[in-house]
């Protein structure tokens, strides 16, 4: 019989292959997008990856309206695995583990626009992959009883009007298009206008043996009217993403998840998380998402020790079956302790029975000030469902979390 630990999966998307050393140093990335990709389909824009592209990319045009891409732009953008040219007739597909960006300061995301359309987002999936300055001392090393199944509930349509700062994460993957949840938190850089946007790091690299996933873009509110299986297939954009698709233009996760991260979670799971920083597809309204969605969420980085925490709600889309990824769910219990191994950070842990699709989704406790703060993102949970863990945001999370939001501080 398998052991609880051979029990856990990342639930949204992850990655397989070789262990490294860890270190402490954070993962902020150093490049931003400096290229957007326009799909041309015939007729029009259809949304297809596979359909010619032309680059607006942020230079002036020529004479005869054709837009041109600086060599000196296109050589730094080679030195980090993108071919300008190739990437926008398809090589974003191309999954050869040497093209695949993996270290921090690989990540870059070129906008393709038009190609998370509603089909495309519709038919994003969850792989499953499922395995079966507070006193924290007591907290270390310590695991409690497995929680009781809590079942989760749908949320009250629209989702906008209950939870605004909820979302779904779309990515490509060597596996295909997959999906996983997200929250809009707030930017100490930027009060009342952020474009910070807190999920788990396997929902945007691979870990140990892979790198950064590809076309990411995160869409709040999905599906705001909680229209069922069979009305989304004509479903427009507007339908589905009624306050727009975000691309992120940077990311950030911990050196840990990308030194032992795995589709297990693995040691990497007490830091499977992950920020990102998103522009609106097409230039949007000149808003910020948090103005764009009405709200953003605080981040406690020092919550109480779990026997101190009465209650956490957890938001997130789960596609796993019996879900199908349309819908957003809430699950509420009071925390319990997951021990990972005895030198990592204690985890989160309540009863859930929200599956793979939710991973990244928000965890929200009462903060000191009475105020609902996120405090973890789901992370890891047994193939059956049933319950859910998600990592104590410390000092590491702080500093991926500082890092990217430094990264736009004056823009």
């Amino acid at each position: 019989m398998r052991s609880e630990r051979m029990m856990l999966t990342v639930r949204g998307e992850g990655g397989r292959g070789a262990r490294r050393r860890s270190t402490p140093a954070l993962a902020a990335v150093a490049l931003a997008s400096v290229l957007a990709l326009t799909a041309t389909g015939c007729g029009s824009g259809s949304g297809n990856p596979d359909a010619n592209t032309q680059s607006p990319a942020p230079v002036a045009s020529e004479g005869d309206g054709k837009i041109t891409i600086p060599d000196d732009i296109k050589d730094r953008l080679k030195e980090h695995g993108i071919d300008v040219d190739k990437w926008k007739d398809g090589a974003w597909k191309d999954w050869d583990r040497e093209d695949w960006l993996r270290e921090a300061q690989d990540y870059i995301n070129p906008i393709i626009e038009g190609l998370w359309d509603p089909q495309r987002m519709r038919q994003a999936e969850d792989p499953d992959r499922g395995l079966q300055e507070s006193d924290l001392s007591g907290d270390q090393g310590v695991t409690d009883p497995e929680p009781a199944p809590v079942d989760a509930k749908a949320v009250s349509p629209t989702y906008h009007a209950n939870v605004p700062e909820a979302g779904k994460v779309f990515f490509d993957s060597p596996e295909g298009t997959m999906v996983c949840s997200a929250t809009v938190v707030a930017d100490p850089a930027h009060p009342g206008k952020s474009n910070l946007v807190w999920t788990a790091g396997h929902c945007v690299h691979a870990g140990r043996s892979g790198g950064w996933y590809r076309n990411l873009a995160f869409v709040p509110s999905y599906n705001d009217q909680a229209l069922a299986a069979e009305g989304l297939v004509g479903a427009t954009e507007d339908e589905l993403a009624p306050y727009g698709v975000w691309w992120a233009d940077w990311a950030g996760t911990s050196e840990q998840w990308i030194a032992q991260g795995g589709p297990t979670g693995g040691d990497g799971a007490p830091y499977d998380f992950a920020v990102i920083h998103v522009t609106p597809e097409g230039g949007g309204t000149g808003k910020s998402l948090e103005e764009t969605v009405g709200s953003a969420l605080p981040i406690d980085f020092a919550a109480p020790a779990v026997p101190r925490v009465e209650s956490i709600t957890v938001s997130g889309y789960p596609a796993a079956a019996p879900f199908d990824g349309e819908t957003l769910y809430q699950c509420q219990d009071r925390p319990g302790r997951l021990s990972i191994n005895a030198s990592a950070p204690t985890m989160y842990r309540i009863g859930c029975t929200m599956t793979g699709g939710s991973s990244g989704g928000g965890w929200v406790a009462q903060g000191a000030d009475g105020e609902p703060a996120l405090v973890s993102n789901i992370s890891i949970g047994p193939v059956n469902a049933g319950w859910l863990a998600g990592p104590r945001l410390g000092e590491v999370a702080e500093g991926v979390y500082d890092s990217v939001s430094r990264k736009f501080t004056g823009e």
